[in-house]
């Protein structure tokens, strides 16, 4: 009995450093409130389910953002900003023949690489703007009612200060500027921007002949392209100018 008393007073007895020793608490572990890691994982786990349900409504209205489409009036020159030949210079044509603007205005393009050099071994070869003014005639638009810009352009910014320049030479104040559906929000900022000073009505007709639809581009690489990457440059206007 006395064992036993002596052994418990030394268990209770101060220790050393004159702390008193108690029983032992387990410790209780970072994760006893959801950390960090468990909210995002739960955060993006309702992400998948509403991107999941609701991918098709988000994605048709960000490719029915980047289309502009303004009523056909009579205008002053169609502008067939440059590249797309076929499915702009066919829509291009058919508003030149129903009568909505006499003159048809088309950008060059720049130079391919070696251009210069096929022409001094007395090779020719067509460039872009060529192939549409032929395309355009082949549709039963006059040669003489398409004018030519002076130098190539790099960027639609570019186009718009040029054809800005042609106009205010020939004292043009309407334009119907025929582009692609993915193509037609940007040139319609930058058209609107560049001529905002010149009293310049702008009529943006996207051509009918695209292919693109704003239900379903994602489905299609090319389409999938096209709209990211423009939509970067909306994002880099947005920043320079804004």
């Amino acid at each position: 009995m006395k064992a036993y008393q002596q052994d418990r007073a030394q268990t209770s007895a101060p220790n050393e450093g004159g702390a008193d020793i108690g029983p032992i608490e387990p410790e209780r572990g970072k994760l006893g409130k959801p950390g960090t890691i468990k909210w995002v994982f739960f955060l993006l786990i309702i992400i998948y389910i509403l991107v999941a349900q609701y991918h098709v409504p988000i994605l048709t209205r960000l490719g029915k953002y980047l289309i502009v489409e303004h009523p056909s009036q009579k205008s002053d020159l169609i502008v067939c900003l440059a590249g797309r030949n076929i499915e702009r210079g066919l829509a291009t044509s058919d508003v030149y023949r129903q009568g909505l603007a006499p003159w048809i205005y088309v950008s060059m393009e720049e130079k391919p690489d070696g251009l210069d050099i096929l022409r001094q071994k007395g090779v020719f070869y067509p460039q872009s703007s060529d192939l549409l003014i032929k395309l355009l005639t082949e549709l039963g638009v006059p040669k003489e009612k398409i004018y030519i810009s002076d130098g190539p352009v790099k960027s639609t910014l570019e186009e718009a200060e040029l054809i800005r320049e042609f106009i205010k030479k020939k004292n043009y104040h309407s334009l119907i500027l025929i582009t692609s559906p993915t193509h037609s929000r940007r040139t319609w900022l930058t058209f609107k921007r560049i001529l905002k000073d010149d009293k310049v009505r702008i009529s943006v007709q996207p051509t009918p002949y695209s292919q693109f639809k704003p239900e379903d581009w994602w489905k299609k690489r090319r389409y999938l392209r096209e709209v990211i990457f423009e939509y970067q440059k909306l994002i880099y206007y947005a920043v320079k100018y804004i």
